[in-house]
């Protein structure tokens, strides 16, 4: 069988077929391998749009060619690949290992990349099995000979991982942007004065503010943001110049790069820096923190929501209705926030798992990596901002939380009545909890029973009792720290605008 092999137009080449019979296995076998009519057989059959391809013969599979390529998803990092090459080809010509005129062919030919992403027409050809293969192709085209230059010293090894560091750099800044617009709204949102049931184990627990509530998520989210914070440091070590594993044999300034990188260290060992993901899985876990602490509080936000509770109502803009029930008004953002923590959990356990089972250096397992983490950016993104949307287009109904405070969530009162009297906790505790179970085995409310009937549980009790079943006062006995009170409430209200001005400086 005679064919013309496309790799250029003057080499050909004979794919001789031969069937082979063992004994000991039923059948024949073809095998097949070409001879060449060029003198050199490599440079016929090389696969010259590979970056690898160098030692192969033959064409790769089409279905591996598809299976192998991250093209479709790392083309998201173009910019971030522009900018590490750039850079790269300043340190090429400070190593003397490309002209001042080479260099400013690369860095133009780069320009001319971007400006070919930035507007929508960079074509992505079937070649282009990265995006680091993509771009120094069409650099080549663009500007021919030098572009075979950009990569010497370097390997797809440190380059992915520079362009993941840059990018998951640029994202972490968007998400802190985001989860502090949040809290922005949710202070704002922090009506101090209204009342309304506090719940532990989904049951009644205690009068609390409806401030108190929703300031306890606002510091959650705000350890997320002191979190990320941190995982940004991380984040921003350089690891190009690593090469494949061994590091660089050309005089490569690291130390030019990292400045022009903007990144805070660089790398201190080779085989790690290509090697290592553990900013990703921080990322991974730090996405499913955060989406963690929003799917708790989308939960109280359904349960608030609901014609049971009535405490708030939410905006139509983030809510959906029935196909068959035309009274339904669903929650569907909140849902969907609970969701998407799923989602997130599901892809840091499965990068964990990756990670798990790989010997040192690369491997291309990890290029599982990106998904993951555009997965999680993306997903974490759109919570935050839904979550903004939510929290300040709804709307509280005050005097639906105060009516649902009930006696019975006076209980503790009742015990710190006691003990302000010099009885125990321990004994105050349980001669409060008698007097609940007299109200019960009544079937009245805790704050009807008589002064008579509470001194079936204690002497001590007396007429001023009656100043315990008030709410008002409840909440503002907790004026410690932290607590419930007013005043308390105020200071950490301003404790989380001073955060917040903090973070923007």
């Amino acid at each position: 069988l005679c064919e013309k092999l496309e790799t250029n137009d003057t080499a050909y080449a004979v794919s001789v077929g031969v069937f082979v019979y063992l004994p000991f296995c039923p059948g024949f076998f073809y095998l097949s391998f070409y001879l060449s009519a060029c003198p050199c057989l490599p440079v016929c059959l090389y696969q010259g749009s590979k970056l690898w391809g160098g030692r192969f013969v033959g064409d790769t599979d089409p279905i591996m060619e598809k299976f192998n390529a991250s093209i479709a998803y790392d083309k998201r990092m173009w910019d971030a690949d522009i900018r590490g090459s750039k850079a790269y080809a300043k340190a090429l010509e400070k190593a003397k290992l490309v002209t001042a005129e080479e260099k400013d062919y690369i860095l133009h030919g780069m320009d001319q990349i971007h400006d070919e992403w930035a507007k929508g027409v960079f074509e992505v050809k079937p070649g282009d099995e990265d995006i680091h293969t993509a771009n120094e192709r069409r650099l080549k085209e663009l500007i021919g000979e030098p572009a075979g230059k950009l990569h010497t010293g370097r390997s797809r090894n440190d380059q992915v991982v520079t362009d993941m560091r840059l990018w998951l750099r640029d994202a972490i800044s968007i998400l802190k942007g985001n989860a502090l617009q949040l809290i922005t709204t949710m202070v704002e949102r922090a009506a101090i004065d209204v009342l309304f049931p506090g719940y532990t184990h989904m049951q009644r627990a205690q009068p609390i503010r409806w401030s108190h509530w929703i300031l306890s998520h606002a510091v959650a989210l705000s350890r997320d943001v002191e979190q990320l914070q941190e995982i940004n440091r991380r984040v921003n070590v350089l690891p190009l110049g690593s090469g494949a594993i061994a590091g660089t044999p050309f005089n490569i300034d690291r130390e030019m790069l990292r400045q022009e990188l903007a990144f805070d260290d660089i790398s201190i060992n080779s085989m790690d820096a290509t090697g290592q993901r553990d900013f990703i899985a921080e990322f991974l876990f730090w996405a499913s923190l955060c989406l963690t602490h929003l799917s708790k509080m989308a939960e109280d936000l359904m349960l608030y929501s609901t014609k049971e509770f009535s405490f708030l109502t939410l905006s139509d803009a983030y809510s959906t209705g029935s196909s068959l029930m035309p009274q339904k008004k669903n929650a569907d953002s909140l849902e969907l926030i609970r969701s998407k923590a799923g989602r997130v959990f599901g892809r840091c356990a499965g990068f964990l798992m990756t990670l798990k089972g790989l010997p040192s250096t690369y491997n291309k397992d990890l290029q599982e990596d990106k998904e993951a983490m555009f997965d999680c950016f993306d997903t974490v993104h759109a919570v935050l901002q839904v979550t903004t949307g939510v929290v300040s287009t709804l709307k509280i109904n005050p005097s639906v939380m105060e009516a649902a405070l009930s006696p019975d969530m006076l209980a503790t009162d009742l015990a710190y009545y006691l003990v302000r009297k010099g009885v125990p906790f321990r004994d105050a505790h349980g001669i409060s909890g008698k007097a609940v179970f007299l109200a019960e085995s009544k079937s009245i409310p805790l704050n009807q029973l008589t002064v008579e009937d509470l001194r079936t549980a204690s002497p001590l009790f007396s007429s001023d009792v009656s100043a315990v079943w008030d709410y008002s006062s409840s909440v503002e006995q907790y004026s410690a720290p932290g607590g419930t009170a007013k005043s308390s409430v105020a200071a950490q209200v301003e404790h989380m605008r001073t955060w917040l001005k903090k973070q923007v400086q």
